[in-house]
């Protein structure tokens, strides 16, 4: 039996593997195409929101003060024992860290962050919590 299904996987192989090459054709035209339509970048010179630029995003306060109370309540109601809520208020990655290791202090820690975003949240102001660098955000 062994020997039987030995076969069948051998030619099962074979027969796609037969057929493997005739389907694939490169378009040497096409390619020559994008390579006289590709732009030439310096990285060496790349602005880092460059590409937000365009999009009238290119302040970077916009992302750090615009953070909305109601996220940050929820990450820290399902996610807090691993500081997801931390990394959307822009906590440093050790912090963050810390709290993946220790499971948000053993859960103590991310239920009073969990208190005081709701405190933040009735009351719409987060902006103590925003860039916080301590473990104990309170």
């Amino acid at each position: 039996m062994k020997k039987f299904l030995t076969l069948l996987i051998i030619i099962f192989i074979g027969v796609f593997a037969t057929q493997a090459g005739t389907s694939y054709h490169l378009d040497n035209l096409a390619i020559d195409d994008l390579f006289a339509r590709a732009e030439l970048v310096d990285f060496n010179h790349v602005e880092p929101l460059a590409p937000l630029a365009d999009m009238g995003y290119a302040n970077q306060a916009f992302f750090e003060e615009n953070k909305d109370p109601l996220v940050a309540f929820l990450l820290s109601w399902f996610l807090g024992y691993l500081g997801i809520h931390r990394a959307y208020l822009g906590t440093s990655t050790g912090t963050i860290v810390g709290y993946i290791l220790t499971l948000g202090g053993c859960g103590i820690v991310a239920t009073i962050d969990w208190i005081m975003l709701l405190i933040g949240l009735v009351n719409n102001d987060i902006s103590q919590y925003i860039d916080n660098p301590k473990f104990f955000m309170w």
